[in-house]
């Protein structure tokens, strides 16, 4: 009888053991996807344009490559852009460079709740799904209509009627509207270079040839001999 007893007491201990076991690990398993869904990108813009693996929406074919990493509430973004974009355009058209635009969002704390930084990001990322020619033209006009810092920006649907202004379909309403690629936005902000000494991400930064510059272009100097310079080593 209590040999009986203690072998059933023992199936008991292994009972319970296993239950415990099977907890720990659905738990886990919790905690797992839990973590994997924070850090997915989410739904990928698939275009011919886009590499999925950085983030870049990539403007030409040339062998050289200049990447920007902006946010476009960013005002120094915007000034880089009107100082260095025509020669960028300009080395784009001859063949020159590839121009990888990514679209981050380092801002969102600037447009009172509304994540403006996020939003118009994923907008990019809709306006290159749909046609990858028009990005230029969008990227533009957004800056043409860049928002103050501590506004709320520009609303979904002043985004898409930019989009379409510049020659998107109507489509792009529907992926600015469901946020589409927040996540992606969020996923590839992430991996956006920091410069030398920097402490956090910094917009815009400028990698040119795969080397992320360490000092600032110089928006008040000549930038077509600056950004030529800094092609030519």
């Amino acid at each position: 009888m209590m040999a009986a007893a203690r072998k059933s007491t023992n199936w008991f201990a292994f009972g319970v053991t296993a239950a415990v076991l099977v907890v720990v690990l659905i738990v886990g398993g919790v905690v797992w996807f839990a973590n994997s869904q924070a850090t997915s990108p989410g739904t990928l813009p698939e275009s011919s344009a886009v590499d999925t693996a950085t983030g870049a929406i990539a403007v030409g074919s040339g062998a050289q490559t200049v990447d920007t990493y902006v946010d476009f509430m960013c005002p120094v973004c915007n000034s880089f852009e009107q100082a260095y974009g025509p020669t960028l355009q300009q080395l784009v058209d001859e063949g020159t460079i590839t121009l990888n635009i990514h679209p981050i969002a380092i801002l969102d704390r600037l447009s009172q709740g509304t994540q403006y930084s996020t939003r118009a990001a994923n907008a990019a990322y809709c306006v290159a799904v749909d046609d990858p020619a028009n990005v230029s033209a969008f990227v533009k006009a957004l800056y043409a209509q860049q928002p103050k810092e501590n506004t709320a920006g520009l609303d979904d649907a002043t985004l898409a009627s930019v989009a379409t202004s510049v020659g998107a379909s109507d489509a792009v309403a529907t992926c600015i509207e469901d946020g589409t690629y927040t996540r992606f936005v969020t996923a590839m902000t992430a991996k956006t270079p920091l410069q030398e000494g920097a402490t956090g991400i910094a917009t815009p930064t400028i990698v040119v040839n795969g080397t992320t510059l360490t000092n600032k272009p110089d928006l008040t100097g000549d930038p077509q001999k600056d950004i030529v310079d800094r092609l030519n080593g």
